[in-house]
């Protein structure tokens, strides 16, 4: 009898929620508790694009400070992976340049808007063997986290549209043989999610 009241109560409760509801759920509590990789979007402006708003991808020289040094051009590369599933007219820039630079190159290529990012923080601790070797450190170890800082520009007028700053940790799941760079491709899906007003 017992067994026969708990499978209607759980039948019951299966029936307020889908599964999907319930594994998204499940899943941002993991990521919320430091399980799964997280990462924060903080937008300062709350402008949408249109669709066939034409995008150019570039990224600054600077490097971050704190340990590990990320891909020169990674913060173009992973935005312009996110970006060209939500905006068909995009386009990024081979190699880090100057705003100036990128500015020059986004109205050569017909642009209507540049993004314009800088890995701003980058902390790879330590999260295989090899680096425990080669770091010996105790408050080495740990989650990676990264900090990235973009900005949205109109390339007609200059006009700053939009500026987001994402910070991202990894999760203690996930952070075997992880890297700061490794986090950011999510959160900048989102962002290009947001710029379309476009819900997860």
């Amino acid at each position: 009898m017992r067994n026969l009241l708990l499978l209607v109560a759980l039948l019951g409760l299966a029936g307020c929620m889908k599964v999907s509801d319930l594994a998204s759920g499940a899943e941002y509590h993991l990521r919320d508790a430091g399980f799964l990789d997280h990462g924060r979007t903080e937008r300062m402006a709350s402008r949408r694009l249109q669709q066939d708003s034409f995008i150019y991808i570039a990224q600054g020289h600077f490097v971050p400070p704190g340990h590990g040094y990320p891909r020169p051009n990674v913060v173009a590369e992973e935005a312009f992976k996110g970006f060209v599933e939500y905006f068909p007219l995009v386009r990024r820039a081979r190699e880090p340049a100057g705003l100036d630079e990128a500015m020059a190159e986004a109205r050569a290529a017909g642009a209507h808007y540049l993004l314009y990012g800088r890995f701003a923080y980058s902390d790879d601790r330590i999260g295989t063997v090899e680096e425990w070797e080669d770091q010996e450190a105790l408050d080495r170890l740990g989650t990676d986290r990264a900090v990235i800082q973009l900005m949205l520009i109109e390339t007609n007028t200059r006009y700053l549209v939009d500026t987001a700053r994402i910070r991202s940790r990894g999760g203690f799941l996930t952070f075997y043989d992880a890297q700061p760079q490794d986090l950011i491709g999510p959160p900048l899906r989102d962002y290009a999610r947001s710029l379309l007003g476009v819900g997860r």
